[in-house]
């Protein structure tokens, strides 16, 4: 229970950091324009030095065992939402936008400060994993849906800024590849900063955006409800019921970090793929919008459900 007590905490704090980014968008302190800005910056700077430090741990058979199923969680989790997020698609008729942002989770910027501060920093080694197979589904099946286009853009995937320093971090953890301590800690102080930003950007967003129509949208809801509720059950399922949590010491609390992953809100990415490839990006801000507001929520719900199984 004291891990969803924390998580409340987290929560409420990332919060807050949104009500900040309202308030500067009300007062006109910031254009949405800018806010593109900040997320670049986030994107390109901020997530990297995140990620990069997450692989400063001390290597050690336990904690590679542990990555391993940090991994094959991840990839699981895709692949069984993938096919459950299909069928979705041709029952409730679904559009690429509505898809994708049902499918895609925003644990890229919010997984790893809620991991750090709820398990501690140890255990944002295992968060790596999640956004790593996350950031190469949406380079390939995320794009495809978006942009129409046919096969899968591989160099997008293989020239992804955030891969690169995940691979990186992985070389540097195996061969125990140690950064200066100067370096490393200025390193980690900006990637602290990816929860902080990421919530003040999507304040803005909201701060711009006519609420009454976001609350207005029905079908925002009924996205939400697979984002936010039938997804990370139907993950929670499987885990438990797989038997996967014995495969290592610490095999409870490693996918607990991957199950997090799977109840953030709708990836930011779609907001961002809308705008690039003509999509109706208002739309992908609406689902963004309320999943964040109702994960306030439900992501202790979810963690409620996991520790009483």
């Amino acid at each position: 229970m004291e891990v969803s007590l924390l998580l409340i905490r987290q929560i409420a704090e990332l919060f807050f950091m949104l009500l900040m980014g309202f308030i500067i968008a009300k007062i006109r302190f910031l254009s949405e324009a800018d806010s593109k800005v900040v997320s670049k910056l986030v994107l390109y700077l901020v997530m990297p030095c995140s990620i990069l430090n997450a692989f400063q741990e001390s290597f050690s058979k336990e904690k590679l065992r542990g990555l391993l199923l940090a991994f094959a969680a991840a990839l699981l989790a895709h692949l069984l939402l993938m096919a459950v997020n299909a069928a979705c698609q041709r029952l409730l008729h679904m559009d690429g936008v509505e898809v994708c942002s049902a499918y895609y989770s925003n644990a890229a910027n919010l997984i790893i400060p809620v991991v750090g501060y709820v398990l501690g920093g140890e255990w944002v080694l295992y968060s790596c994993a999640y956004i790593t197979v996350q950031t190469a589904f949406i380079w390939t099946h995320g794009k495809r849906i978006m942009s129409g286009e046919k096969g899968f853009g591989w160099k997008k995937v293989f020239t992804n800024i955030n891969l690169l320093v995940t691979a990186a971090g992985i070389v540097m953890f195996l061969g125990q590849l140690r950064m200066p301590a100067l370096l490393r800690e200025t390193v980690a102080s900006v990637g602290q900063m990816v929860g902080p930003l990421s919530m003040i950007v999507t304040g803005i967003l909201v701060g711009y955006m006519p609420l009454k129509e976001v609350f207005a949208t029905r079908r925002v809801y009924l996205v939400s409800a697979l984002r936010l509720l039938l997804y990370p059950l139907l993950f929670l399922a499987v885990l438990k019921c797989s038997g996967m949590a014995a495969l290592t010491p610490d095999g409870d609390t490693i996918l607990l970090v991957s199950f997090l992953a799977t109840t953030a809100p709708s990836a930011a990415a779609i907001v961002q793929m809308a705008q690039v490839y003509g999509g109706d990006s208002a739309y992908a801000s609406k689902i963004n919008v309320m999943t964040t507001l109702l994960c306030i929520l439900t992501m202790p719900l979810m963690v409620m459900l996991y520790q009483a199984w």
